[in-house]
């Protein structure tokens, strides 16, 4: 993801932000380039007047949003496409709801601090649809917030708008510039049923009710299993492998393109 997606990212928000507002219904008060004055406030280290707030550059709010929002859900490790809807949402709605959302999308625990195992579950999935089930969680979650009946219609015409571009991004990161695939349409539906077998909760929930019923069948009691959570661990466990063999693929890849 790197400097050209922080870049690409930022410019996706700040079109949303926009300069100056100090509404009387937004909580955040008074706010630029989609920085409040609390925003401000933490990364300057000290109080700041609403004048301040209306001075701030555009040059700042992106160092702001590369400290503060970018780095702190990982956006650098996140797939193309991705990125851009979660560093959105922390921008919109703080950097541990953005993260909750997507491990709530992912199927992981959810526990507002981004780590091995949700990145490895944000790996193991088929980017478009998990882009989709986490702007539909975000959504959700604006639905709730009481000042929605306010500011609902522009909040939902912007999560349509990241979610549209997020999969543009992802469709070309795995496209790649300059390339066409062959058969796309077949191409990208085989690959994404597999894996969405793989990493799909109803799918291995099922399997292990059936190993369950097959074990008491031959006298095992299995009545003392948990198997809500022992489904959770089997998807961390082939999240991660994904994850590593992707990795692996990844570079070899690169080592081979490098000959």
């Amino acid at each position: 993801m790197a400097i050209a997606s922080f870049d690409e990212a930022l410019e996706a928000v700040l079109g949303f932000e926009g300069g100056y507002v100090n509404h009387p219904f937004d909580p955040g008060g008074a706010t630029k380039f989609g920085i409040t004055r609390a925003a401000l406030k933490r990364a300057r280290g000290r109080d700041v007047a609403i004048a301040e707030v209306m001075a701030l550059t555009r040059h700042e709010a992106a160092v702001i949003y590369r400290e503060h929002y970018w780095h702190a859900v990982r956006a650098d490790e996140l797939p193309a496409g991705i990125d851009l809807a979660v560093f959105d949402t922390a921008v919109n709605s703080g950097p541990a709801r953005a993260v909750r959302l997507l491990q709530q999308a992912a199927g992981v625990t959810v526990d507002g601090r981004i780590g091995p195992v949700t990145l490895a579950a944000v790996e193991a999935q088929v980017p478009h649809l998990l882009i989709e089930r986490y702007c539909a969680a975000r959504l959700g979650f604006l639905e709730r917030l009481r000042h929605f009946h306010v500011f609902g219609r522009g909040w939902r015409r912007r999560v349509e708008r990241v979610e549209e571009r997020a999969k543009r991004l992802a469709t070309q990161a795995d496209v790649g510039p300059g390339t066409i695939p062959s058969h796309p349409a077949r191409k990208g539906s085989d690959m994404s049923d597999t894996k969405s077998i793989f990493t799909s909760r109803t799918v291995w929930a099922n399997a292990v009710g059936m190993a369950a019923i097959l074990l008491s069948l031959f006298g095992v009691e299995t009545d003392g299993v948990d198997t809500g959570a022992l489904t959770d661990a089997l998807l961390q466990i082939v999240a991660g492998v994904s994850f590593v063999a992707s990795t692996v693929f990844r570079v070899m890849a690169t080592n081979r393109l490098e000959r």
